[in-house]
């Protein structure tokens, strides 16, 4: 029953992220075997540590190099076994135990065994790692000893063999099963890990669908198929190259001479009418909408953003609207953290409504009548920057002068993990996408007080202890018969939250891919569940 009431409170997100198209091609089992696609971005790849990498651009890529006990339904956001060959829940919901599937071994030869599963988790959980997927195991046993400092080791994670693993929760936790499908709870060697020193990043070694055979820094990633994965014809393709430092525009006109196959930036706003207008443009665009959220974070713990006025008035002073018509109607303007298209968004509220003379007198009430200096970080791939821009005018008009610092996205994200480093970033180019098709996932890394910390994701730094704990009593629910009050909680503390305003959320964005016309129609590329192009699942049409 618990498994399938997760079924049950997702399935209304699987039509709207999966791209039209999809859901047949895996239904009809028969994509054509081998070939090699080529990829571009903009940014450089900071690591492959699935521990640690938590950015859209290197996130498909840790997918694809290591297994996790779960995975998804393809086409589907239904967790399913993979690592595992099964696996029992106590019905106190406490309990989860999981058997290995015989024979998978990692890419260094060696075969995966159950205290592998268990390091890996700690190891993603230990302070040391500074990684920021630890709160999402927070209802394991143990957890607050390890993240504490007063362990080493989760008493909730026994192998009582090499082939089983015993997880022992704290409470139930509604979302578990997903939490085991995410790239944090990706399986690695403990001796591969050790004997690179610190830069695991850089020498990757899992049991996924794909190897890593090339990373010549600054210009491309080589991945090939990994001729030892556990399932069947998986993946389709035997190769991709990722090509990275290719401004978007040059990689779109590459695109449309053949020569790339995916832009992985996306279409630039300046061409997308044109491309959509052209006679390949149906052919080019991959379109589906997404269970996403951009917004400019306001550092709590920084003056003047500690005083909620003055996050109210920034609120106010946002016009969203024209940061849409930016992106050419790809996306429509937020006024909460939830996405429309995910279970607890309340139609119903209505947020800050964009009014600068109220924005004004709030600054004014809040002692900042002349305005304040302030800094808003932003990546610098098009058209994030001329976002950034519009924004800065908005502010501008009440007062608020704010440098724009345009930086490659892995130091943006550095920036917004460190403690008093950045007092406000436009979060365009790494905006929040699900990591899993559940309101708690846009809770607990980025807005609650376990993400608030070094190398975490919460770039408001924002903690409220009773959001924490009315998030946690939400997750314990369950029950399947508790599952519409377990939603109804979740879109409450999100409405909430907004009287805090430690967020100015801005648009809800659909994700848009390029591709070349050799990939053949849209069900050629798979964009899952959790955010990511799926490399096993692409094939291409010879």
């Amino acid at each position: 029953m618990f498994k399938r009431w997760l079924r049950n409170t997702t399935v209304a997100t699987m039509v709207a992220i999966t791209p039209v198209g999809t859901m047949s091609a895996m239904a009809q089992g028969s994509p054509q075997q081998g070939g090699d696609i080529v990829v571009t971005y903009k940014d450089d790849i900071t690591t492959l540590d699935p521990a640690i990498g938590y950015d859209w651009v290197n996130w498909s890529m840790i997918k694809s190099l290591y297994s996790r006990l779960m995975d998804y339904e393809p086409g589907t956001p239904n967790p399913v076994p993979s690592l595992a060959e099964s696996f029992e829940v106590a019905p106190d919901g406490l309990t989860y135990t999981f058997k290995l599937r015989k024979g998978v071994k990692f890419s260094n030869g060696r075969e995966v065994v159950a205290s592998d599963v268990k390091y890996s988790i700690e190891r993603a959980v230990d302070p040391k790692t500074q990684g920021p997927g630890a709160g999402f195991f927070g209802a394991i046993n143990g957890f607050e000893d390890v993240t504490g400092g007063k362990s080493t080791t989760l008493s909730g994670i026994e192998t009582p063999d090499a082939g089983t693993v015993v997880f022992k929760l704290s409470r139930p936790d509604a979302t578990f099963l997903h939490v085991l499908a995410i790239n944090f709870a990706s399986v690695v060697p403990k001796e591969a890990v050790e004997a690179a020193g610190g830069d695991f990043g850089k020498s990757p070694v899992g049991s996924g669908t794909f190897t890593l055979k090339e990373w010549t820094i600054g210009q491309r990633l080589v991945f090939e198929k990994n001729p030892a994965y556990y399932v069947k014809n998986v993946p389709h393709i035997d190769k991709f190259t990722v090509e990275v430092g290719q401004e978007p525009l040059v990689a779109l006109l590459r695109l449309q001479k053949g020569e790339v196959d995916i832009a992985g930036d996306g279409i630039p706003p300046a061409k997308f009418l044109e491309i959509k207008n052209s006679p390949d443009g149906a052919q080019i665009i991959v379109d589906g909408a997404q269970l996403h959220t951009g917004y400019i974070t306001l550092n709590t713990k920084m003056k003047p953003f500690d005083n909620v006025k003055v996050r109210q008035a920034l609120n106010m002073a946002v016009n969203k609207e024209r940061v849409a018509r930016i992106l050419n109607g790809r996306a429509t303007p937020a006024n909460q953290p939830l996405p429309p298209l995910m279970p607890g968004y309340d139609k119903s509220f209505t947020g800050y409504a964009y009014d600068v003379a109220k924005a004004k007198a709030l600054l004014a009430e809040a002692g900042f009548t002349d305005g304040f200096e302030t800094v808003l970080y932003s990546t610098n791939t098009d058209p994030q920057p001329r976002i950034a821009q519009a924004i800065q005018q908005d502010l501008a008009a009440i007062g608020v002068k704010a440098e724009i610092r345009a930086l490659a996205q892995a130091n943006v994200i550095a920036a917004g993990g460190t403690e008093g480093e950045a007092p406000m970033i436009w979060s365009g180019g790494m905006a929040w996408i699900a990591d899993f098709p559940d309101a708690s996932n846009f809770y607990g890394p980025i807005l609650g007080c376990a993400g608030a910390v070094q190398g975490g994701w919460n770039w408001s730094w924002y903690c409220n202890k009773d959001l924490d704990a009315r998030a946690v009593a939400a997750d314990s629910m369950s029950d399947p018969a508790k599952a519409a009050e377990r939603t109804a909680a979740w879109g409450k503390v999100f409405t909430d939250i907004m009287a805090d305003a430690p967020w100015v959320p801005v648009i809800n964005e659909r994700r848009v891919v390029a591709k070349s016309l050799r990939m053949g129609g849209a069900d050629n590329i798979y964009i899952d569940p959790t955010r990511v192009i799926n490399y096993d699942a692409i094939f291409v049409k010879q």
